[in-house]
């Protein structure tokens, strides 16, 4: 099993960063921050809004801090929120179901109308429970698996259960 993780650059680049390299990148701005007294805003606003992609993903509240001044201490804020955020995002919670139905279903890039990506949405249900996805990034085959697993989450948390897979779900032992 690979981990796929898209940082908020990453993302907009098409770029694959693994876990050990975003933490390395984290811990390298974090002790960098505690080096000097006044900090790039740039950094602070990218650590913002890493954290707040990975909050909306899982449908965590967003983390609230004042970005101003520039110093280490908010930096450090912001830092920790991306990490925490990051972690909760790459342990869906019932990932090895998703995984299963995948197994079933089809590839993470499947374009085939009218169902798409790894766990084979269609247009109603992309839009029912992922609309901001669905009209930035187009269908769920050009999402991250992740993104496909949080959206198949919001489904699974609204009381449709694993029955928006049938068959794959009966495979798996899920119904």
């Amino acid at each position: 099993m690979t981990a796929f993780v898209l940082t908020a650059g990453a993302a907009r680049a098409g770029e694959s960063l693994s876990a050990k390299k975003l933490l390395g990148r984290a811990a390298r701005h974090s002790r960098l921050a505690q080096d000097q007294k006044h900090v790039n805003p740039r950094s602070i606003r990218r650590y913002r809004a890493e954290a707040w992609r990975w909050q909306a993903l899982t449908g965590s509240v967003r983390t609230h801090r004042s970005i101003s001044p520039s110093t280490s201490a908010v930096l450090r804020f912001w830092v920790r929120a991306a990490g925490r955020a990051y972690a909760k995002a790459i342990h869906p919670p019932h990932k090895g179901a998703w995984l299963c139905i995948h197994r079933y279903e089809g590839s993470w890039r499947d374009s085939g109308d009218p169902y798409w990506g790894g766990l084979q949405m269609d247009r109603g249900f992309m839009s029912g429970y992922a609309p901001r996805y669905l009209l930035r990034r187009g269908f769920a085959n050009r999402w991250s698996p992740l993104e496909q697993m949080w959206v198949a989450e919001r489904a699974y948390r609204s009381g449709r259960g694993f029955y928006a897979w049938p068959n794959t779900a009966r495979f798996c032992g899920l119904i």
